[in-house]
């Protein structure tokens, strides 16, 4: 039901909805239609296009169909986050997410440098993807300083693999940018396919979970689904470069 394209088909306020239903599926069973705009602080017309994402013609086929949905997946864990952590497995187990990694490896392929970008969090995380290419046999450099400069010699032959999780910091975006202009190609992997970096990016991979900042500033948004596809790319690149 929650399929990786019909998530990544989500506008904002859709994924509000998303979130919501995702986190509370017992409450939803018995919502109406204007309780759970209310409660996702989004309009019904909202609700009715979210179920209309998901292939439902309205909100009382979602119901149904959801209530099918939970009756054939594993009941929702009461641990923190693990609902959207289970909820983003069940959307990329699948062979339309897998084609994506597949695409995304013959560009890794086609590349003679590897280039991980990121800032903060999604810096630590270039680092790691960095080794861990470079551990299949396919080296690779990171940068996590978005002050670096970027070349033309640097860029030439090679992949800038740019981690974000809103896919808007100003910084990440103007590397990307500079990239393009040095003609190398740009692999973005972010929250959404609809933001600014995977706009801008030649080949985006997106994770959908919700967003979470403390006190509006310090993002401790999970990680996991983009440690997932980093190590999901490098074990098929190692499989293609064995």
């Amino acid at each position: 039901m929650f399929t990786h394209s019909a998530i990544a088909s989500l506008n904002n306020l859709e994924m509000m909805v998303y979130n919501y239903v995702i986190k509370n599926p017992d409450k939803v069973m018995y919502m109406t239609i204007r309780e759970l705009a209310d409660e996702a602080g989004v309009s019904t017309t909202t609700v009715l296009r979210f179920c209309r994402k998901l292939n439902c013609e309205g909100y009382s086929e979602f119901r149904v169909r959801f209530k099918l949905y939970l009756e054939q997946n594993e009941p929702q864990q009461a641990n923190f986050g693990a609902s959207e952590i289970m909820s983003f497995f069940r959307s990329v187990n699948n062979e339309e997410f897998d084609n994506l990694l597949d695409d995304a490896v013959n560009i890794i392929l086609q590349s003679e440098r590897i280039i991980f970008v990121g800032a903060g969090t999604s810096g630590a995380l270039a680092k790691y993807g960095a080794r861990f290419f470079s551990n299949v046999g396919k080296f690779s450099n990171h940068i996590d300083d978005p002050y670096f400069p970027v070349t033309s010699d640097m860029a030439k032959n090679a992949l800038a693999i740019v981690l974000s999780v809103s896919g808007e910091t100003e910084e990440i975006l103007r590397f990307a940018s500079q990239f393009s202009l040095h003609r190398c190609k740009v692999l973005s992997v972010t929250s959404h396919e609809n933001s600014s970096l995977a706009k801008l990016a030649d080949f985006n991979l997106s994770w959908h979970v919700q967003p979470m900042r403390i006190a509006g500033v310090y993002d401790i948004t999970t990680q996991i689904p983009v440690i997932y596809i980093l190590e999901s790319l490098g074990r098929k690149l190692a499989r293609r470069l064995a």
